[in-house]
């Protein structure tokens, strides 16, 4: 079976998985217990966090260890929406966004707070000018993906970290930075992002953990009260082997990302290269898009019934939009360069540094 479903879940690296078992076998101790297990634990989580911040290039005490990005994404937006509700209640993002954040938003909408949605252009983006013509005194957040998940549009969420620092400075950035990670460069601090957030079976790390990069010096209303753990902002006891198996998977991520992205263009490359001579299929990726991922169209035909084709054929591919959250209109992920008559069609493929020339 080739694999080509990478934005979705990465398998894991072995020394990641024997991680797991060998920390879940001898560190059992609760790391909030005094005790010399209880220390043990305590010591790996404090190291995980000094090796998931050098990755990140912050410092250790911003890193917030999570149960995913789902729960990260969750914790920016409505942490920055209820602790700032004095200031004003007013939310911008757009309208590619993964649900967990667009799902977010619309709680919030539902407890009184309005959002400004805004439209991608030809390319799946949008530009700091739009967010610039977004912005109200009321604003409090900004939420911008730095690559759809599906399409591989690449934001500028650098820059417009940059122009809000300097025209809005009181207005908070949030950055899903799931699918850039690992494979595009980013500077946390030099694009003024204030929240970002990161999921570990993204990076060949294990399903279920994850953190919130939470800026020094900026306070969230916690989701989950309790113990206090992670600094107050999600109380719980930490899962120590998860979260020391993650750093390691974060680790690798940042130290391989100038190889892997070079590899995984030149398959992209390899694999537009070989959709574009079939005359049915329409490439809809943007051509300067994420080096992993590669969406595509076959007019005439659902995708359930391309990809059961293609799985008899031993290629993993997963449909565009697995799963719509309810209640969500689904044409707002029809995007411009999509015909929405073929939208039915839409298949995506996502690459990563371990499938070989052969397999594209």
């Amino acid at each position: 079976m080739i694999y080509f479903d990478h934005a979705a879940t990465t398998p894991p690296y072995e020394d990641v998985a024997k991680t797991v078992a060998e920390v879940m076998a001898r560190h059992y101790g609760n790391p909030s217990s005094l005790h010399r297990l209880g220390e043990e634990s305590a010591k790996l989580l404090d190291r995980a966090r000094e090796v998931s911040a050098a990755a990140l290039g912050v410092r250790p005490r911003e890193i917030v260890f999570t149960g995913g990005a789902t729960e990260s994404n969750n914790m920016a937006i409505k942490g920055v929406a209820l602790q700032f509700a004095g200031r004003g209640k007013h939310l911008i993002t757009t309208e590619t966004e993964h649900p967990s954040v667009l799902e977010s938003v619309k709680q919030m909408v539902s407890l009184g707070w309005e959002a400004t949605v805004l439209p991608v252009d030809g390319e799946g983006k949008v530009t700091p000018e739009q967010v610039r013509g977004a912005l109200r005194p009321d604003t409090v957040l900004v939420s911008v993906m730095h690559v759809n998940n599906e399409t591989g549009a690449i934001q500028p969420v650098e820059d417009i970290g940059r122009l809000l620092k300097s025209s809005a400075p009181r207005v908070l950035f949030h950055v899903d930075g799931v699918q850039g990670f690992g494979k595009l460069p980013i500077s946390l601090t030099e694009g003024s992002i204030d929240l970002y957030s990161l999921s570990a079976h993204k990076l060949r790390g294990p399903k279920g953990v994850g953190l919130l990069y939470v800026r020094e010096g900026l306070q969230l209303v916690p989701l989950l009260a309790g113990g206090g753990q992670e600094g107050g902002y999600r109380s719980g006891t930490e899962n120590i082997p998860y979260i020391v198996a993650f750093s390691k998977a974060l680790r690798l991520a940042a130290e391989a990302r100038d190889a892997r992205t070079t590899k995984l263009y030149r398959l992209r490359g390899q694999l537009i290269q070989g959709l574009a001579e079939i005359p049915e299929l329409t490439v809809n990726s943007p051509a300067l898009g994420a080096p992993h991922i590669v969406h595509f169209s076959y007019s005439g035909m659902k995708a359930e019934a391309l990809l059961h084709m293609l799985e008899e054929e031993a290629f993993t591919y997963p449909p565009a939009r697995r799963a719509l959250p309810s209640e969500v209109n689904p044409a707002v992920f029809c995007w411009p360069w999509v015909n929405p008559r073929i939208s039915p069609h839409r298949v995506f493929g996502s690459v990563w540094a371990m499938n070989m020339k052969s397999e594209t």
